[in-house]
């Protein structure tokens, strides 16, 4: 009989969870240059922690980026509990908005860990859809968002307003995701 796996001990979840978040902010402040010592550090952790949980740095973005992700859309469930689903939807359209400018700092460590041969986007379609999913979901068992809708449109029309954040204004950015509102408000379901 094999030995039982042996579990992780919660002060290394804890570090490998504090790890993700600093090394998330670096990677998208100041790039790929960024130093694993420094992130070690920042995180107040030793770097052979780093590198027990991260053996490269190609590893430590792809993992950064997949916990950030993670952590965006895990708000739904919070969101959803807490507010009318279209309140809901348009706090986590802003929170998804903050992630993606965010994300955009990141890029270049990105593509070289696209470069690398991993895919850290390989998940990302099945978390965004999930999210935005429940939020529509909830929009239709309290009526204020409409059911004709799939997530995979919302998304699209959410990756125009990433797009404009990036290279718009932020009033252009705000009005965009006020036109996403009223488009996914109830009542515009309506329309021939």
């Amino acid at each position: 009989m094999a030995p039982a796996p042996r579990r992780t001990r919660s002060d290394a979840l804890q570090n490998r969870a504090r790890l993700l978040e600093v090394a998330a902010q670096a990677f998208a402040d100041e790039g790929l240059d960024t130093a694993p010592a420094a992130i070690a550090r920042r995180a107040g952790v030793g770097v052979g922690t780093l590198y027990r949980h991260f053996p490269t740095r190609e590893a430590l973005v792809d993992a950064a980026y997949r916990h950030q992700l993670a952590r965006v859309c895990e708000t739904v469930a919070d969101l959803v509990a807490r507010y009318p689903a279209a309140e809901a939807a348009r706090r986590w359209v802003a929170h998804f908005l903050d992630y993606a400018a965010a994300k955009s700092g990141m890029s270049a460590a990105l593509d070289a860990v696209v470069a690398s041969g991993a895919d850290p986007f390989a998940d990302s379609h099945t978390l965004l859809t999930g999210a935005v999913g429940r939020l529509l979901e909830a929009g239709a068992r309290d009526g204020t968002l409409r059911t004709d809708l799939t997530p995979d449109v919302v998304l699209l029309l959410m990756g125009g307003i990433a797009y404009s954040v990036r290279h718009g204004t932020p009033s252009q950015a705000g009005q965009l995701v006020d036109l996403l509102m009223d488009a996914l408000a109830n009542g515009a379901a309506a329309r021939p």
